[in-house]
């Protein structure tokens, strides 16, 4: 699977081109070095980690198994307010959300794809271009 494109998961070898909604990208990375890496960047550009939810974690509690899969949610209000400023449903897409997830031996980030959310909400301009920012933000996680 080619890191910038698009992929519907119906399980761990079985993969197929998908609308153009969700990016994911191959970590070279183990889960918890993704993680962490994840956090760095967020804190190293000025925003806040809000919450950190482990779906796999939660899914033992209850006695269910589920792959590593951990959704992050992030951001920061000088960023998110002037689109939902503009497009007050974003708020349903931000702040953003990344999810960080095992398959076999692999580590993959998902993400809205930027320009999606931007369509869904008749965003452009610096608006459009804000929302695209997560892409820099996952490249330096996965990036040697």
């Amino acid at each position: 699977m080619s890191s910038e494109h698009s992929a519907k998961v119906n399980g761990p070898d079985q993969r197929e081109m998908a609308d153009e909604s969700v990016v994911t990208k191959l970590s070279p990375w183990s889960m918890a070095n993704t993680l962490a890496r994840l956090s760095a960047v967020v804190a190293a550009r000025g925003m806040e980690v809000f919450a950190v939810i482990d779906h796999s974690g939660k899914a033992r509690e209850v006695g269910l198994d589920l792959r590593d899969t951990k959704l992050v949610i992030f951001g920061s209000p000088c960023t998110t307010t002037p689109v939902i400023e503009a497009a007050p449903l974003a708020a349903l897409d931000l702040p953003s959300r990344v999810v960080v997830w095992e398959d076999g031996y692999r580590t993959f980030v998902s993400y809205p794809a930027p320009a999606a959310v931007a369509r869904r909400y008749g965003l452009d301009g610096d608006l459009a271009q804000g929302l695209a920012g997560i892409d820099a933000i996952i490249s330096a996680v996965i990036d040697r």
